[in-house]
């Protein structure tokens, strides 16, 4: 497995933490974009290069968490090779990387326990991509 990329705001910086240990848990490395504290902070500041690794390669998949998800998400999905998947249930993880194929996984921190972040995990890393009718999809979604 590549290098797992992390991203959040002030307000993902406390889940962020846990999804570190989950992540070392399993043997695994990451690299970490920032935040590095709970002092306020601008999610677009740690979305963008996040998103810049994922297109490059150099991680796979990315996570990245802000209060809601969504302003992280918006951000991240500006650039064209990234599907960020904003999930909040487990249910929605597994359809985010069977049909969406996301190489970014977005959890709203402020609307989930460790214990909902460590299911959808699970699934975000338990399925993949389940190619056919939903690959005719993904290739019609880059605008360059």
């Amino acid at each position: 497995m590549k290098l797992i990329g992390l991203a959040s705001d002030h307000a993902g910086y406390d889940l962020k933490q846990y999804v570190k240990q989950w992540i070392e848990s399993k043997g695994w490395q990451y690299k970490d974009f920032g935040t590095n504290s709970t002092d306020s902070c601008d999610y677009p500041d740690y979305a963008h290069p996040l998103a810049l690794a994922v297109e490059a390669g150099e991680c796979y998949p990315g996570i990245a968490i802000c209060g809601s998800g969504n302003g992280i998400a918006i951000t991240l999905n500006k650039h064209q090779r990234i599907r960020a998947a904003l999930c909040w249930t487990p249910e929605l993880s597994i359809l985010a990387r069977k049909h969406n194929d996301a190489n970014v996984l977005v959890m709203p921190g402020r609307f989930i326990s460790e214990d909902m972040a460590d299911k959808i995990l699970q699934e975000f890393f338990k399925n993949s991509f389940e190619g056919g009718r939903h690959q005719r999809r993904i290739d019609k979604i880059p605008v360059e």
